[in-house]
């Protein structure tokens, strides 16, 4: 038995980033995914989102030329949903807009993923992650005192992007196989960065979030909630933010500093604490306080976290051809999802013309099959 998305048929223009990597959410957990990549892109051998590229099918194909745009339309034809990743009105212009295909599929979810939504005034312009984080309100928030910092490019491009464009590629399908009629998706980065601010609003209309930072209790003001560097240079994640929790910490560092509420103490406490860090390694202090009570753990780079303990016992890690990577997520207790390879530009054309009773003859200069191992 496949992943729970098992029979679930995606096609996917190919783009950089949210997008393969909601392929690879959605592929890991069974469903066929194939991505429309450029011909241009089958001579290439570096690719920055490899790993992401991984439990999909890919086929190369020229969408501006019209018969490979009508390709596209003909493989569109018995699937669940189509992904466009580009900005408003691009594939209009070449005959693979919403209207167009939903002629040859009316069951079809069309999900449009762009960085600031298909209207409004900033629909048009180009973006980035750090671009959809200033224009939520996160950006604001995150960073120092003195200037904000961009926390990767996780809140915009896949938090609220990749996952977003997830959850409603897959509530339009349900909601498709009850109706039989299919419909649009518009899903925005900057929608999905907005989102994912919610619960600051909310403190925010309470009057418990001051709207600045370095002055709140979970953007690194709090000395119950922050990393302390240890005396080899690594760090220590504290994250006692409940008071059992906080003065089972504080005894297992044989420190006397109190848990209060008063921003203006926060400061004065964390310096304390941050001397007591200092007179330990990190992995001196990992074996003196981490402990199911205490919300402390080390601050692991991308080369330790993988073989970090607790990951080995869960395999949260996978290696795909040499490549260690995260493995399928979440975990089904029947339906077991499984990683598959990457999926370079290409890789499938021959294969999935086969499914479709195309013949390649008939398509030279329009679609590309990458040679095997290239």
């Amino acid at each position: 038995m496949g992943g729970p998305l098992s029979g679930l048929r995606i096609v996917m223009m190919g783009g950089l980033g949210p997008g393969p990597f909601c392929g690879m959410l959605l592929g890991d957990l069974g469903a066929d995914v194939i991505r429309v990549d450029r011909i241009e892109e089958v001579d290439q051998t570096e690719f920055v989102d490899r790993v992401v590229r991984r439990s999909q099918r890919s086929i190369a194909v020229d969408v501006k030329d019209p018969r490979g745009a009508e390709l596209v339309r003909t493989l569109v034809t018995g699937v669940d949903a189509f992904v466009d990743v580009f900005r408003p009105g691009v594939l209009e212009r070449i005959g693979l807009g919403p209207d167009d295909l939903v002629a040859r599929n009316p069951r079809l979810i069309y999900a449009r993923m762009t960085g600031y939504g298909q209207d409004g005034p900033l629909a048009p312009m180009a973006g980035h992650d750090i671009n959809y984080l200033a224009m939520s309100g996160a950006l604001h928030a995150i960073g120092t005192a003195e200037s904000p910092v961009p926390p990767l490019n996780l809140i915009g491009d896949y938090g609220g992007g990749a996952m977003l464009l997830a959850v409603g590629l897959l509530s339009g399908v349900l909601e498709a196989r009850q109706s039989g009629v299919g419909q649009v998706v518009d899903v925005a980065m900057l929608d999905g960065a907005v989102t994912l601010m919610a619960v600051f609003y909310g403190l925010l209309a309470e009057g418990r979030w001051e709207d600045r930072r370095g002055a709140n209790v979970l953007d690194g003001a709090a000395h119950y909630y922050r990393a302390y560097e240890t005396a080899d240079g690594g760090h220590i994640a504290v994250g006692a933010l409940e008071r059992p929790f906080y003065d089972h910490l504080t005894r297992k560092l044989s420190v006397d500093v109190p848990q209060d509420d008063s921003p203006e103490a926060w400061a004065a406490h964390a310096e304390v604490m941050s001397e007591r860090f200092r007179e330990k390694t990190r992995s001196e202090w990992e074996d003196e306080i981490v402990d199911p009570q205490t919300c402390a753990t080390p601050v692991l780079s991308l080369r330790e976290a993988p073989s970090h303990p607790h990951h080995l016992a869960r395999g949260t890690f996978v290696e795909i051809d040499g490549v260690v990577q995260p493995s399928p997520a979440p975990r089904f207790s029947r339906t077991k999802p499984t990683a598959g390879v990457p999926a370079l530009p290409g890789a499938h054309t021959d294969v999935v013309l086969s499914e479709l009773g195309v013949d390649p003859a008939g398509l030279v200069g329009v679609v590309r099959q990458r040679e095997s191992g290239a």
